[in-house]
This record gives C-alpha cells, structure tokens and sequence, in this order.
C-alpha cells in the first residue's frame, strides 16, 4: 500500500467512524418537562341581587362558578337580607363563596364579570358604580394575603370592612379570618354592629 493510501481519509477506519455516523439509531430528545401548576388560592367572592328571585339568582351564579377553569367551590355562607347601601332598589339578598382557584386575580374577575352578563347582569349608561338595582352582583373581595390596586381591581375589595352584609358571611365561613390591610374580621364585624342584617332560613 502507498503512502498516499494510507493516508487517505477513512482509511484502517470503520465507514461510521469515517463519517462520524453513529451506527445506532438517533434517539429522540427528552420532552421539556411540563411547567409546574400555579399553586391554589383561597378566594372569597360576595353574591348579592335585589331584583328578580334573589335565591335563585344566587345558587345559579354558585354553580356557574364552579363551572371556572382551575377554580373549584369549597364552601358558601348562609344567605342574609340587608338594606341596600349606596345603591337603589329593595333589600339585598346577599352571601359569600370561599372558593380554590389556580387562576390569577385579573382571570378570575373576568370570568366573573362574564357570568355576570350571562346571569342577565345588565348595567344601564350613566349608572354609578354599584348603585342601579340588579339581579346578580358578583364581587371578588378577598384573594389570600393579597394587596392590589390597579384600575380595573383593588383588593380586598373597597370597603368591604365596613360592610356588615359582607363581613357577616366572611365570619361564617372563617371566624379567624384576617382581612389584609385591615385586620380580623371579628373585629370589623364589631365596628358595623349597628348595620342589621338578617340571616335567612335554608
């Protein structure tokens, strides 16, 4: 054999190892593992209404929120009767849902706001905030230990520590409930004592 032979590429060599082709076949790269799931929240969400079958209107906006992706219902307060505060129309019927949810606080009040429309929530040009009457009203109060001010949220919601129609059901449902920013909800609940509200039988 040359000279020039042996030093031909390839040569004394395996074609594999000539071209530097495994002789095994390629193995597929491993999936990327999935991302981790956002942990869950407790989140307490009031329902209210002072227009049409109260009760009904509630318990049908309870089910439609069990209804939310990555949400579940984990326990809903007695139901109780209020004057309507800051608002027009007869008495309130109102009630709190503690709920889990994996969702963020923006998906969540989106959600809400389209079961709203779908429960036949219906918000008339040039009505402030909160004071027409209306069938179903559902407000996202609570989300943990969470503080938020934003311009389509604030939590906990505005004013709910001076609301006994919503901290009345908060207290049923967590007596030691600490409310973030203004603290145990007994004791919120003790400053609106002279705010009656009724609980209602089942």
């Amino acid at each position: 054999m040359s000279a020039e032979a042996g030093n031909a590429p390839g040569a004394g060599q395996r074609p594999d190892e000539a071209t530097g082709d495994s002789p095994f076949p390629a193995q597929d790269a491993a999936p990327a593992a999935p991302a981790p799931e956002p942990p869950e929240r407790r989140v307490y969400v009031g329902l209210g209404g002072n227009q049409g079958d109260m009760r009904a209107n509630i318990k049908a906006a309870i089910d439609a929120i069990a209804s939310i992706e990555c949400t579940r219902v984990a326990a809903v307060s007695p139901l109780y009767r209020s004057a309507p505060v800051d608002a027009e129309g007869g008495d309130f019927i109102n009630a709190v849902a503690a709920l889990q949810t994996r969702l963020d606080p923006y998906a969540l009040l989106l959600h809400l706001a389209d079961l709203e429309m779908r429960l036949g929530r219906k918000r008339r040009a040039g009505d402030a905030p909160h004071s027409a009457p209306r069938s179903i009203d559902l407000d996202l109060l609570l989300m943990g230990s969470l503080i938020l001010r934003s311009t389509p949220l604030v939590l906990p919601h505005p004013r709910m520590n001076q609301r006994a129609f919503v901290l009345r059901p908060l207290a049923d449902l967590d007596p030691d409930l600490h409310v973030p920013g203004h603290g145990p909800v007994q004791r919120l609940l003790a400053a609106v004592s002279g705010q009656e509200v009724e609980l209602l039988p089942e």
